[in-house]
């Protein structure tokens, strides 16, 4: 049995000498050695073959590059169409409408130097953006301030609830703009009163949509809650602001992109310092392509701020709720 084991794999195995019949060689049972020589040899003939190894990595080349294209070629295409079409429009009108190139030009004249500062009524577009985003932080920020702990409440208390909703079906289709004479009037001023109108456009969906994700709460939350005799404080800071923050971060970007859709009409009615007052400035001024040139920069401007607040959303929302 020892001597079975330890001899030497290139003598004739003990038992099967020449001319051994295949059935004896079935019953003897496939020495160590050979079986582990017999695995070198195969992994050196799978490694001696680079036709297959190549395979995935062209698959995975050729996956990156069709997405890559995905990605990019589709915005490319849209970009293309709309100046095509700007400049079909620039031509038909005879140059009343600059051109793209036209356009180009003036662009890079204005942002060459974007914070100069000629008097209160002559500053550059930055300080114009930096100052309607002034204006909706403020706003933006007083409406979160009461939005979100009134959507709350609302939400909490059925009471409550029957009591403002038809409040604010009355209130909340009404023009923002309708509000800016209310802020005049109240606070004597242009800068406070487009700051309010800020504020009555932002709360609205804040309220709506915090009060919607109380409503939502798995009603077995509540009735753990109960069971623990948990307080109102620990209920609202443990089982609802979790559940809840989904609701109230797509709040948060809704009233954000109101907010800055209204402070450029806003400005254009009061004056001041603004990108709004810097559109109808130009206007005043017939020049055009910082007209074209300011409708980009708040394009890109609530692009931007879209962008962050989605990010936002995405970071603090639980997987069930992305999907």
């Amino acid at each position: 049995m020892v001597s079975a084991v330890f001899h030497n794999p290139l003598e004739p195995t003990p038992g099967l000498a020449t001319g051994s019949t295949p059935s004896a060689m079935k019953n003897v049972a496939p020495s160590p050695i050979n079986e582990s020589a017999r695995g070198q040899n195969a992994s050196k003939a799978v490694a001696g073959a680079p036709v297959q190894a190549s395979q995935p990595a062209g698959r995975d080349w050729a996956a990156l590059s069709r997405s890559f294209w995905m990605a990019v070629l589709p915005p490319v295409c849209g970009l293309g169409l709309l100046v095509a079409l700007w400049a079909v429009v620039s031509t038909t009108t005879g140059g009343n409408i600059p051109s793209p190139k036209a356009t180009w030009l003036q662009a890079l004249e204005v942002f060459s130097n974007p914070f100069y500062r000629n008097g209160p009524n002559d500053q550059g577009v930055g300080w114009n953006v930096l100052m309607s985003l002034q204006r909706v932080a403020i706003g933006f920020g007083m409406a979160a301030l009461v939005g979100i702990p009134a959507g709350f409440i609302i939400g909490r208390f059925k009471f409550l609830s029957r009591m403002f909703n038809p409040l604010i079906s009355l209130l909340r289709p009404v023009s923002p703009l309708a509000w800016l004479p209310i802020g005049l009037l109240v606070f004597k001023g242009a800068n406070p009163a487009a700051i309010w109108t800020i504020f009555i456009c932002s709360i609205w969906p804040m309220i709506i949509n915090t009060a919607v994700g109380v409503q939502r709460v798995p009603q077995d939350y509540m009735n753990v809650a109960r069971v623990l005799n948990l307080s109102e404080w620990k209920i609202a800071t443990k089982i609802l602001f979790p559940a809840v923050l989904p609701y109230m971060l797509t709040g948060v970007r809704l009233a954000v992109g109101t907010a800055w859709l209204v402070i450029v009409a806003a400005e254009m009615l009061t004056g001041g310092v603004g990108i709004g007052f810097w559109v109808w400035d130009e206007w005043n001024n017939l020049n055009v392509k910082n007209i074209i040139i300011a409708i980009f920069v708040i394009g890109i401007v609530g692009l931007v701020l879209e962008f962050a607040l989605i990010k936002l959303a995405t970071a603090f929302t639980f997987e069930e709720v992305k999907a």
